[in-house]
């Protein structure tokens, strides 16, 4: 900004003030912090007549005229504080600060004799939030009440019904997530807006609740036990006593029940259904999956294939919460020599017809070899595919890379 702002830049300047501060403005309208003042210095630095002489005298008279002119438009709710400066000994006031409450620079901002763009807050639904808010026993603050104000109605409705559930219950423990009796509220929005409810509500309902039990189902390829005649497909529950068939040397991870169902024998195998996105969740704590020699992955070759990747190899990089040291995961199928040998299967549209979209999701988790492949069909450029599902690939071959990768890490 130079040294004397015109009209039009002042507006400008009192409208992105208005885009920074009106969380605290109605905030405090409603007792929360200190009133605020908006407010734009109008010749910063120009307070001597000196300081007038080397801007020049012609372009202070115009500045001057122009404010002369634009002070008799001014809006109720704004004013012009003017300050005394001695030009070759004649002194006068001229103006230096333009201030406004709230509401006054809000019409000042959208007068479209001004050319300035209005102002992005909608003034009346900001004050429809705070009150909300402070009537459901919400915690306002100006950052909750921006954050608020970025939801859709249908969100916020949800939030308030939370907040207003939550002051009526002060123990969720005997509720899962998916269980929780809030008024249009899912699992995913929770995934979405938990932190926000937790800034409002004062309370994280993510860690009252009572937790969701770790359900998997699995298959035993191990061939001497196969030969055994007991049951090769099961199924296992966190904190159940049921235990597994044996120990395995190697859990497998496969995203489809196809690939699972029928996988070749292997020995000291177990192959489990790994449950798209939630794999890391549902299966980073399974104790005897930690204590297994190898932890594999085998995904679709596609954006959520490598997401689920990325998460799990993530999760499991990490020391379970009993203890269980880290553990380093090992994907097959899914680099790019992978991508090329089974391009014949490859496709752009998914089961709906739709086309499928590229990820711009940074996965720093992957090896050199499948971030190739990740950002070869997860482009947003041109690719000759976007997804391989893992059915399309034979069975035969992913048992053989099995045993390649073990084989080398003998």
């Amino acid at each position: 900004m130079s040294a004397l702002v015109t009209p039009q830049d002042a507006v400008a300047a009192m409208r992105r003030k208005i885009d920074q501060k009106w969380p605290e403005s109605v905030s405090a309208e409603l007792g929360v912090g200190d009133h605020v003042v908006f407010s734009v210095p109008l010749r910063p630095g120009v307070t001597t007549g000196k300081a007038v002489e080397q801007l020049g005298h012609a372009a202070w008279h115009q500045w001057h005229m122009q404010w002369r002119d634009f002070s008799d438009q001014l809006p109720t709710g704004v004013g012009l504080v003017r300050k005394p400066v001695t030009i070759r000994g004649v002194a006068g006031d001229f103006p230096a600060t333009l201030v406004a409450d709230l509401d006054g620079a809000d019409r000042l901002t959208t007068d479209t004799h001004t050319g300035a763009e209005s102002p992005s807050v909608d003034l009346g639904r900001a004050r429809s939030l705070a009150r909300a808010l402070r009537s459901a026993g919400a915690t306002l603050t100006p950052a909750t009440l921006r954050a608020v104000y970025r939801l859709q109605d249908a969100d916020v409705e949800v939030l308030i019904n939370a907040v207003t559930w939550l002051h009526q219950h002060p123990d969720a423990s005997t509720w899962t997530l998916r269980q929780l009796p809030v008024p249009g509220m899912h699992t995913k929005w929770l995934d979405t807006h938990g932190a926000l409810l937790r800034d409002v509500a004062g309370r994280d309902v993510r860690d009252e609740v009572r937790p969701r039990l770790t359900v998997m189902h699995l298959t035993y390829v191990d061939p001497h036990h196969a030969a055994s005649g007991r049951r090769r497909h099961d199924a296992w529950t966190t904190g159940d006593v049921h235990e597994i068939a044996y120990q395995p040397r190697v859990v497998l991870v496969v995203e489809n029940r196809d690939s699972r169902l029928w996988f070749p024998p292997v020995s000291d195998t177990i192959v489990v259904e790994g449950g798209g996105k939630a794999a890391a969740a549902l299966l980073a704590n399974v104790p005897w999956i930690r204590a297994a020699d190898y932890v594999i992955y085998w995904g679709d070759i596609d954006a959520d294939g490598y997401a689920i990747l990325d998460q799990f190899r993530a999760t499991l990089a990490q020391p379970a919460p009993d203890g269980a040291p880290a553990k380093r995961v090992i994907s097959i199928l899914m680099e790019a020599t992978d991508l090329h040998r089974y391009s014949q299967h490859g496709v752009n549209h998914d089961k709906a017809g739709r086309l499928i979209k590229p990820s711009p999701e940074p996965l720093p988790h992957l090896t050199d070899a499948e971030t190739t492949a990740y950002n070869t069909i997860a482009t947003a450029g041109p690719t000759p595919f976007r997804r391989i599902e893992q059915e399309a690939i034979p069975l035969a071959h992913a048992a053989a890379r099995l045993l390649q990768i073990l084989e080398e890490r003998r």
